[in-house]
């Protein structure tokens, strides 16, 4: 009896904090941002661990993120669900939004490689493993390291050769090269690409 009691009182306890976080939901909708970033805040309190706890703290993010313009509040809730549950059903989206905001925001673009680095190694998303890489290399083009952004892009046309981004990461190699000077290896590659894609949109830059 007290066993059937302490779980009905749980689920009671999980069905209140589920319409406490639809109801967050609801305030971001109508653009009540801090109304929504409350109530969340009011569900950690209750909430020492567990699903409830880790879905408070993504939202909390992305309403910083998108609706507030706090990169660094946002950084905190993102780590900390992290921190709390890696591989829950909210921490790759997490690991994006960081290193997003790394790049992007705080411009911290050796904190941001590792960050990218993060989602390649930690997650297991093969799919998605190619824009990744390829951000790092953008990452180390913006760093005028051009020489760490060609051996990115590299690394994308080796072990991605199937990914939509290999057209583009031949074409950005190929114009990393030229920008280096190396213009044996561009007309090499000039050519390759032509034959690989006759009808690329970076044709006429070719």
């Amino acid at each position: 009896t007290v066993a059937f009691f302490l779980l009905f009182a749980f689920a009671c306890g999980e069905a209140r904090l589920e319409r406490l976080i639809q109801k967050a939901d609801d305030e971001w909708i109508k653009g009540r941002n801090h109304s929504a970033a409350e109530i969340l805040k009011s569900v950690l309190e209750e909430q020492s661990s567990g699903p409830m706890e880790e879905e408070a703290l993504f939202r909390l993010g992305e309403i910083h993120y998108f609706s507030l313009a706090n990169s660094a509040h946002a950084l905190n809730y993102f780590d900390e669900l992290l921190r709390l549950n890696k591989k829950g059903k909210f921490g790759y989206q997490a690991q994006k939004y960081i290193a997003e905001i790394v790049e992007f925001t705080v411009k911290d673009y050796d904190q941001a490689v590792i960050e990218y680095q993060k989602l390649i190694n930690d997650f297991g998303r093969e799919e998605d493993n190619p824009g990744h890489q390829y951000r790092i290399a953008a990452v180390y083009y913006k760093k005028q390291d051009y020489d760490q952004a060609l051996i990115e892009l590299e690394t994308v046309l080796e072990k991605y050769p199937k990914s939509p981004l290999s057209e583009e990461s031949f074409y950005k190699a190929t114009s990393i090269l030229y920008t280096l000077g190396r213009c044996p290896e561009v007309r090499q590659r000039y050519g390759g690409f032509m034959e690989k894609y006759p009808k690329s949109k970076f044709r006429g830059e070719m």
